[in-house]
């Protein structure tokens, strides 16, 4: 699963992943807002393909809220696994038509500490705290008037399972206007989607537990602990 994550990318690193189109920001923006421990249910950015076929980046709220729903979500929608995405009443329309990506430069997962059953938490991240992209689905319901996102979970890599059985689909550049043009449907879309995967360059080290709370979000969410393994 992912329940956390962390964003320090400034506009331009952003404007760089995804080769935005000045056409659409004239101006540019001041740096992005850091963020150190983004927790479900908070507005995050995403970016998808706007009516002319260029990537867009916009914001909305991180939990699912369905096209159709007539009241916010109370079941868990910040996650959707790509074993059921496609099938799902609630998720199928989006990874049919509504696809995207969710900038990041980190995520946390947690064991449980044996010597006093605490939960540990991780920072899982590319090397240098690179940004990157998890692969998500979007959608914007009219009757809420809400716009949000989820980001879509497989199983994890054989190197971080001891971590957590499973892991945001994180995709490569190379991917990215194929997976949100569409062009592949059901069983290719999510063959696209593990063959793009690069999970194998992820590493990790243990955190402090202050980020164990949604609320903390202290620019110290990323130092490693001593004696992490």
């Amino acid at each position: 699963m992912c329940g956390r994550f962390t964003n320090e990318m400034t506009w331009s690193e952003l404007h760089a992943l995804y080769k935005l189109s000045d056409k659409l920001f004239p101006v540019t923006p001041h740096n992005m807002q850091p963020r150190y421990n983004i927790a479900p249910t908070q507005d995050v950015d995403f970016v998808h393909l706007d009516k002319a076929g260029n990537m867009e980046l916009d914001r909305g709220r991180w939990w699912l809220v369905p096209f159709f729903a007539k009241e916010l979500p109370k079941a868990a929608m910040f996650n959707a696994r790509i074993e059921t995405v496609d099938t799902s009443g609630a998720f199928r329309e989006g990874f049919k038509s509504r696809r995207c990506l969710i900038p990041a430069d980190g995520y946390f997962e947690w064991t449980t500490n044996e010597d006093d059953g605490k939960k540990d938490p991780w920072l899982l991240q590319l090397q240098g705290g690179k940004g990157f992209s998890f692969a998500g689905i979007w959608a914007h319901n009219d009757n809420l008037g809400v716009t949000s996102c989820t980001i879509i979970t497989a199983p994890a890599a054989p190197e971080i399972e001891h971590i957590h059985t499973r892991m945001p689909v994180i995709i490569g550049p190379g991917a990215y206007e194929r997976w949100l043009s569409g062009e592949d449907q059901g069983t290719d879309a999510k063959a696209l989607l593990l063959g793009a995967q690069i999970d194998s360059e992820l590493q990790f080290h243990r955190v402090g537990r202050e980020v164990n709370n949604s609320r903390y979000d202290g620019t110290d969410t990323k130092k490693p602990v001593i004696n992490s393994l």
